[in-house]
């Protein structure tokens, strides 16, 4: 693909297309609305399909379907809208069931600023679901992270069956930059793993197909899975009942109030994210030598902090940057690692400091209460300038 000229919003759906997703559903929403446009375009001349819903919720519910059914799907909102698709978030966790929500940061609360951007929702995709069970969330910093994240959103998505975020931004999701797609080495991609029942089993299915709920549990359990791992699949409405419920199950789908099971259950559903903390940590490092201070960003402010740093280093005043692409959860061993060998951490955001408590919590959980974290935040609408980081960086 020759050199192109695209905001981050069609990246997204680039992204999306190479991860061989295959459908979308969504309601216009600024600023996210041209990932929906784009969608539309690229989906239905490659067999896919492309829905916009009577609201977020519903398009939410369309996305479960289709995913139970065994299709990679995607679905892009804005602040107001992940609202709405809280309790189908939750239904995801719970049930397992992929999918890539992007939501093109605004300025809130509320219905805020639709044209201006911010960083104000991390927290909110963090725990935007009833139980608070980990998520994953992926930050882009430009047009061309938003092909790749998306990319990688895909693979976690269906590696760990759970819904995975893009914290987008206005400012990235709507601003047009050169993007050479081409000179992109993406991941390889990962598919579903598919329930593979053994020679009995097979026998047992063809045995059953007049009585579909008879030899269920020999067959096809939904949920059986290793502590650290997701469940095979096997899709609805094929010839194996498969079960599907919001309610605490076991691993065989039906409900239970079984404490001992609900416990296992929810013990799993977490283990298998943190226990890939690692694999799915992600992020760009500037480490310059001579430098005692490590300023960690995300998102767009990660740009205007790389400038800064590279005018102070010029100035002869080193300072080394780590852009952090993985937000949830919370890569502690990669920024504790890179943590250790500086005097001071500055913590730059786009909000009023949503991210910077976990550094501060991992810094007192390894006893390293005597780094100087200093903090600059703002969520007004105008993005931080590369001047202002440098006033901070510098009067620490």
């Amino acid at each position: 693909m020759a050199l192109s000229f695209m905001e981050g919003n069609e990246a997204v759906a680039r992204g999306a297309m190479a991860a061989g997703c295959s459908f979308f559903a969504g309601y216009p929403i600024t600023p996210a609305s041209t990932i929906f446009s784009n969608m539309l375009t690229m989906l239905p001349p490659n067999g896919g399909i492309c829905i916009q819903g009577e609201d977020e919720i519903a398009s939410m519910g369309y996305c479960i379907g289709a995913s139970m059914v065994g299709r990679k799907v995607l679905t892009a909102t804005s602040g107001p809208g992940i609202s709405l698709y809280s309790e189908q978030i939750s239904f995801a966790i719970g049930s397992e069931i992929p999918i890539v929500i992007v939501d093109v940061q605004r300025l809130g609360p509320s219905t805020g600023s639709a044209t201006r951007g911010a960083d104000g929702d991390i927290q909110f995709l963090r725990w935007s679901n009833t139980g608070g069970l980990p998520v994953v969330v992926l930050a882009p910093k430009d047009a061309l992270d938003c092909y790749t994240l998306t990319v990688h959103a895909f693979n976690f998505a269906e590696m760990l069956r759970c819904p995975v975020f893009i914290a987008s931004n206005k400012e990235i999701g709507m601003t047009r930059e050169s993007v050479d797609l081409g000179s992109v080495e993406l991941p390889p991609i990962i598919e579903r793993r598919y329930f593979k029942p053994s020679c009995d089993n097979v026998q047992n299915q063809a045995d059953n197909l007049d009585n579909p709920t008879a030899g269920q549990s020999s067959s096809y359990l939904p949920f059986k899975a290793d502590q650290n791992s997701a469940p095979d699949f096997l899709p609805i409405g094929d010839k194996t009942l498969v079960r599907q419920t919001s309610s605490t199950h076991g691993s065989d789908g039906y409900i239970t109030i079984d404490p001992n099971i609900i416990q296992a259950s929810q013990d799993r559903l977490i283990n298998k994210i943190l226990s890939a903390e690692e694999q799915l940590t992600l992020y760009e490092e500037n480490h310059r030598k001579g430098a005692d201070t490590l300023v960690i960003s995300y998102g767009v402010t990660s740009r205007a902090v790389e400038d800064a740093c590279s005018m102070l280093e010029k100035k002869g005043c080193p300072v080394s940057t780590l852009t952090l692409k993985t937000l949830f959860p919370v890569p502690k061993k990669l920024i504790v690692d890179r943590a250790a060998s500086y005097r001071r951490i500055v913590v730059i955001e786009m909000n009023m400091g949503q991210y910077v408590e976990n550094i501060e919590r991992l810094m007192f959980k390894n006893n390293m209460q005597e780094k100087k974290i200093d903090f600059y935040g703002q969520m007004n609408g105008v993005l931080i300038t590369p001047a202002k980081i440098m006033e901070v960086i510098q009067n620490g």
